[in-house]
C-alpha cells in the first residue's frame, strides 16, 4: 500500500527529513491548485473520490472491463485504437488542418501549438504517410482528425487511399462532426478503405440538430465496419446522455467513447455560465502533459460512470468506454520514459508508465544502508546533497524488519539540452510492512 502525500497526510509522517522532502511537493501542487481561478474557473469544494470509489466498486462487481489502472472502463466492444493508446506504440495521427465550421466551447484545439498556422495552412497528409512508410515504420493504427478533415474530402481520400496501399495491415479511423458524412463521401470512404468512423455529439445542439447527426450515424452503417461515436460528457445533461445511448443502442453503432469534459483554459465565460467547476483533484500527478484537453470538470467523471453502470443495467448491446483524462496522458509517459536507459535503480510502473525509485532520509539512512550491503547486487545510490539514499523498490521487501518510513518518488525522463534527465514529480508514502510490490507497482 502507497499512502499518497497530501497537506492533510503530511503531519503524519514521522521522519521529519522526509517530512521536509515532501513537503516541497505539496506545497508545488497547492500553489497550482490556487493559480486555477486565474484561469476564470473554480475548483469544485468537493472531494469526487470518494464517490467514484464507490461506483468502481459497483461496475467491478457487475463486471465491467477495468484497463489501464481504472483510468480506462468499458463494457461489450471497445475499439482496437483504443487499447493501442494506452501505450501508443503503432499509433500515429494526423490532421489536415485545425480549421472547423463548428465552434464547441470545450474545444482544446486553440491549445495546440501552431494552431493559428494551421486553421489557414493546409498539411500533405498523404505525403507525410508516404515518408513514415520510407522510413520503414511498424503502424498498426491510423488515423485522421481535425478540425473538421471532411472539409478536405479529397485530401481526406487520399490518405485512406495512401493508408491501404502503404500500410494495408493498419487499422484506419477517421473523426467527424458527421455533418459532411453524405452517401457519397461515405461510399468514396468504404472504397478507400476506411474502417472506422467516429461521429461527435453536441449534447448543447438542438434536438433537430441532433437528430440530423443520429441519421448520418445510421446511414454510415451502411457504409464503414466499425461506426463509433466519441464525446465530451456534460455533467448536467444526464437525461439527455441516457436517451441519447438508448438511440444509439438501437441504431446498432459499434461503441461510444465517453470522454471526460475538460476546461481547455480559455471560454471561460461559457464554462461560468454553465456553472461547471474543475474537478478536486485534477490530476493524480502533477505534469506538463501534451494532450491539450485542459482541466477535469468536476461531474463528468461521475456521469459518466453512471452512464456505463446505466448501460450495464439496460443490457445494451453496443460498447460503451469511459475514457476519462487520465486516459489519455498514459501514451505520453510510456513514450518519454521508454526512449531512455533506466539505472538499476528504478522501476518502471506498469500502472502509469512513470519511473519509480524508494527513498529513504535522516536516521533511516544507515540502517538500510546495511541492510542493501548484504544483498547481492543491491544498488543504491547515496545523495548527500539532499540528504536520502535511493534505491530499487523491489528492495523494500527485504527491509520488513526495520521500523522505517520510505518515500516512493516518481519520475519522467526528459531532454535537456540535448541531455537525458530524469525529473521527479512527487513523493509518496509506505513502510516496508504494507508496501506490495504486485500491487502498489
Amino acid at each position: 500500500m502507497i499512502t499518497e502525500i497530501n497537506h492533510a497526510s503530511l503531519s503524519q509522517i514521522k521522519n521529519p527529513e522526509l517530512r521536509a522532502y515532501a513537503r516541497r511537493y505539496v506545497e508545488i501542487y497547492e500553489d497550482f491548485l490556487a493559480q486555477i481561478a486565474r484561469f476564470g474557473v473554480e475548483l469544485e469544494a468537493r472531494d469526487s473520490r470518494p464517490r467514484v470509489a464507490e461506483q468502481l466498486e459497483r461496475l467491478r462487481q457487475k463486471g465491467a472491463h477495468f484497463r489501464n489502472d481504472g483510468k480506462s472502463i468499458y463494457i461489450n466492444n471497445i475499439s482496437p485504437a483504443c487499447l493501442t493508446c494506452r501505450t501508443g506504440v503503432g499509433s500515429a495521427t494526423y490532421f489536415v488542418s485545425l480549421r472547423c465550421h463548428r465552434d464547441c466551447f470545450y474545444c482544446f484545439n486553440p491549445n495546440q501549438e501552431g494552431y493559428q498556422r494551421y486553421t489557414t495552412e493546409l498539411r500533405d497528409v498523404s505525403a507525410e504517410l508516404e515518408e513514415l512508410a520510407a522510413q520503414h515504420a511498424r503502424v498498426q493504427h491510423l488515423a485522421l482528425t481535425g478540425g473538421e478533415p471532411l472539409l478536405y474530402k479529397d485530401q481526406a481520400l487520399n490518405f485512406f487511399q495512401t493508408a491501404r496501399r502503404k500500410f494495408p495491415r493498419a487499422y484506419t479511423r477517421l473523426y467527424t462532426s458527421g455533418d459532411q458524412a453524405d452517401t457519397t463521401t461515405l461510399a468514396a470512404l468504404k472504397e478507400a478503405g476506411l474502417q472506422e468512423i467516429r461521429f461527435s455529439i453536441r449534447m448543447h445542439d438542438t434536438e433537430k440538430a441532433r437528430r440530423l447527426t443520429l441519421d448520418r450515424i445510421a446511414l454510415a452503417r451502411e457504409y464503414i465496419p466499425y461506426v463509433m461515436v466519441e464525446m465530451p460528457v456534460l455533467p448536467d445533461k444526464r437525461e439527455e446522455m441516457k436517451n441519447l445511448l438508448v438511440e444509439l443502442n438501437r441504431i446498432g453503432i459499434f461503441s461510444i467513447n465517453l470522454l471526460e469534459l475538460c476546461f481547455p483554459l480559455n471560454n471561460a465565460a461559457e464554462f461560468q455560465r454553465r456553472g461547471y467547476h474543475i474537478k478536486t483533484p485534477p490530476h493524480r500527478v502533477l505534469y506538463n502533459y501534451w494532450y491539450a484537453g485542459g482541466l477535469p470538470i468536476a461531474g463528468s467523471e461521475e456521469l459518466c460512470l453512471d452512464l456505463l453502470e446505466f448501460a450495464l443495467d439496460s443490457g445494451f448491446k453496443m460498447g460503451v468506454h469511459y475514457c476519462s483524462l487520465e486516459n489519455k496522458h498514459t501514451g505520453q509517459v510510456y513514450q518519454q520514459n521508454r526512449a531512455g536507459a533506466r539505472s538499476t535503480i528504478t522501476c518502471a510502473s506498469g500502472k502509469d508508465f512513470f519511473l519509480k525509485t524508494a527513498k529513504v532520509f535522516g536516521k533511516d539512512i544507515p540502517q538500510v544502508k546495511e541492510a542493501l550491503q548484504r544483498k547481492r547486487k543491491a544498488a543504491y545510490q547515496e545523495q548527500t546533497d539532499y540528504g536520502y539514499l535511493e534505491f530499487n523498490l523491489r528492495h523494500i521487501r527485504d527491509l520488513t524488519n526495520l521500523e522505517i518510513e520510505v518515500g516512493i518518488s516518481t519520475n519522467v525522463l526528459e531532454q535537456r539540452a540535448g541531455e537525458q534527465v530524469m525529473r521527479e514529480l512527487k513523493v509518496d508514502l509506505t513502510t516496508p510492512q504494507v508496501f506490495d510490490l504486485s500491487s502498489d507497482l
